[in-house]
């Protein structure tokens, strides 16, 4: 006769069984528990810390989440953080422009009025610590298949020299043939130019004046008005503009050669301001001539910007048409004509030149303006510079000048293929200036090929890198949660302790004055691995405490009273209650970054003396080291523990 168990134990073998699949099937999910308990727990630790730094979340009210796409540090210590329409139609349909000033110090957020679409538009420090603001968005783009009717640039002319012409949004371009078009900004036409020849007979008599009149032109973004394969045009022709009578009809016309139903790109615009830190404002002043989106603006040495680069008012990139922007005067001048790709990487150096990394960021053709060199404005000359690695990876890398400043260093690090490549490189180079007929050389490589990457120079003289994707836009949820500290003096990185967030396009991050690192936004296309969900934007603020901050902060040095600007010679004298501990000076350049993109920072070498009660700062006097403006001061001591920085101004009147 068969065992047969009893009902009793049955069901409690089916309890054990039961409890036993269980436990297999929740074992994975109670390892991660256990594993992201002890990691908690680890990094919690005081020695940990010490060593790796720490993260923390910083507590946004809901109503000052922003789409962080611009990050500039002000003199007042606050944060302006930009976001204009912030990648988002909607919000620029409805005309719901975004700037949230985030102040450190005890985070508190308030939100700017803003006037313009700043949706990735340029920016730079102005010596007076103002914030030039240039650029923006127009109009959002259209891409393939999505475009219903026919568009793109027309060329308005005007032959009269005795007046401007401006046409407003909506005036009708009509064809020959019929097809109408309307236009969907204002546009201003210049009086035609009028010249006086003098000419002369055989004889040599003088014969009476003869004028010569050139058309003046401007261009203006088109569409036609009927949707379908109507509105093509694949041919060149004039175009009369309906409403203009007699001779205004007659001097006033467009020119088009093509305008199709093709991918439409985004457009900038020609808006300029400056944020004010201590109103709290942004203050109108005159307008580019060209308008720009994904434009680079960089600090010269006398205190002008440079516009460079950015797609314009027809979605094309700017075909070399760079200007300068006075802060004296508050207008725009002809700068030399140069190609750039967008948010190209400009380093003011030593001697005046600017050096272009290759690093850049999202329009322009993989074979054109992408070579490394150097640029001498005066006379228009540019430099190649040879010898980087994977130099067809330069799009959405990160470049800096490692500091100081002094050594004429500067390093490239990781990067992707042109647009929406999968390629992404983990090579980093490094170029010395100083060294005759020089060459970038490669430096010790990423972790992993990385795009976007941030990387933010401290007062140690150290680089903190952190964030990026080793994929277009963090696709396959590819966002690279690592960070570390590459060490100029020894040629290495150092593991750091890894961010919660990721961070990928459109992410930036920037040196607060009490020494800690800053990141914020993030764009990923996708949200998940398989690449089936819409992304959304990462408002999440997160906070980096480096190692320097956890060790004994009774032993942090300190500044104590002294003045905001350096005297004739570029000295300035602070009090401090313990001079012996302090070894060395830095004066740190705030950031105006985005799109990995940051030309601002730098971190110069200063002169020190002391005395039983104070300390002594001496800043070189060459404005092509150090340009106009406002920038923070720490002192170190010997293991790179830095103080609160302390706000001082070079490059005033008296210098």
């Amino acid at each position: 006769m068969a065992y047969r168990p009893s009902r009793k134990f049955k069901k409690t073998a089916l309890g054990a069984g039961a409890v036993v699949v269980l436990a297999g099937l929740n074992a994975p999910a109670a390892l991660s528990f256990a594993e992201d308990r002890y990691q908690a727990y680890k990094i919690g630790q005081a020695s940990y810390k010490i060593q790796y730094g720490s993260w923390s979340l910083v507590g946004m009210p809901a109503e000052h989440r922003v789409n962080a796409m611009h990050a500039a540090l002000l003199h007042t210590g606050k944060v302006l953080l930009i976001a204009g329409s912030g990648n988002n139609q909607k919000n620029f349909d409805k005309g719901s422009f975004d700037t949230v000033l985030w102040d450190p110090s005890n985070d508190t957020f308030k939100k700017i009025p803003t006037p313009e679409d700043f949706f990735c538009s340029g920016h730079s420090q102005l010596p007076d610590g103002r914030l030039l603001v240039a650029g923006g968005t127009a109009r959002y783009e259209v891409l393939d298949g999505k475009v219903t009717r026919a568009g793109g640039g027309m060329r308005v002319k005007n032959e009269s020299p005795d007046k401007a012409v401006t046409l407003k949004k909506g005036t009708v371009f009509r064809s020959p043939s019929g097809v109408e078009y309307v236009s969907r900004f204002d546009v201003t036409v210049p009086k035609a130019k009028r010249e006086f020849q003098i000419s002369y007979a055989p004889s040599g008599r003088m014969l009476p004046w003869q004028t010569k009149v050139t058309a003046a032109e401007a261009r203006v973004f088109v569409e036609a008005v009927a949707e379908g394969p109507q509105g093509l045009t694949t041919q060149a022709a004039q175009y009369e503009v309906v409403g203009l009578k007699g001779v205004d009809a007659d001097n006033v016309y467009g020119l088009a050669e093509r305008l199709s139903v093709d991918k439409q790109d985004f457009q900038g615009i020609r808006a300029a301001y400056e944020f004010d830190p201590r109103a709290e404002k942004y203050i109108p002043v005159d307008p580019m001539k060209d308008a720009r989106w994904y434009p680079t603006l960089v600090t010269l040495q006398d205190g002008r910007v440079l516009a460079v680069s950015g797609l314009n008012d027809v979605g094309d990139v700017v075909p070399g048409d760079n200007e300068i922007y006075d802060p004296k005067t508050k207008k725009w001048s002809k700068g030399p004509f140069r190609y750039f790709p967008t948010y190209p990487s400009l380093f003011l150096t030593k001697g005046g030149k600017l050096l272009y990394t290759g690093s850049n960021a999202g329009y322009g053709p993989a074979e054109k303006g992408r070579e490394p060199g150097l640029w001498d404005l005066k006379n228009n000359s540019f430099h190649k510079l040879p010898g980087l690695t994977d130099p067809d990876q330069l799009e959405t890398s990160s470049s800096l000048l490692l500091p100081p400043a002094q050594d004429q260093r500067l390093m490239v690090l990781g990067g992707g293929g042109v647009g929406e490549s999968r390629k992404a490189t983990g090579r980093t180079s490094i170029i010395d200036l100083k060294q005759a007929g020089p060459v970038f050389k490669d430096g010790p490589r990423l972790p992993q090929g990385t795009r976007y990457l941030s990387s933010v120079i401290l007062p140690d003289d150290s680089v903190f890198t952190t964030g990026g994707a080793s994929d277009y836009r963090g696709r396959g949820a590819s966002d690279i949660r690592k960070a570390q500290f590459y060490w100029p003096r020894t040629n290495s990185f150092v593991a750091a302790a890894a961010p919660s967030v990721g961070r990928n396009y459109h992410s930036e991050a920037l040196l607060l004055p009490d020494g800690r690192v800053a990141t914020f936004g993030s764009d990923p296309l996708f949200a998940d691995k398989d690449n089936t969900k819409l992304g959304k934007f990462e408002t999440r603020l997160e906070v980096y405490t480096p190692p320097y901050l956890h060790r004994d902060p009774s032993r942090r040095p300190q500044l104590g009273a002294g003045p905001d600007e350096v005297d004739q010679k570029g000295r300035a004298t602070f009090k401090t209650p313990d001079p012996g501990r302090i070894e060395r000076a830095r004066l740190m350049r705030p950031s105006a970054v985005t799109h990995t993109t940051d030309v601002e920072q730098r971190s110069v070498e200063l002169g020190l003396t002391k005395t039983a009660d104070s300390v002594t700062v001496q800043v070189p006097a060459d404005p092509t080291l150090v340009p106009p403006g406002w920038y923070m001061l720490f002192v170190t001591d010997a293991d790179g523990t830095p103080s609160v920085a302390k706000w001082i101004r070079v490059g005033g009147a008296g210098r």
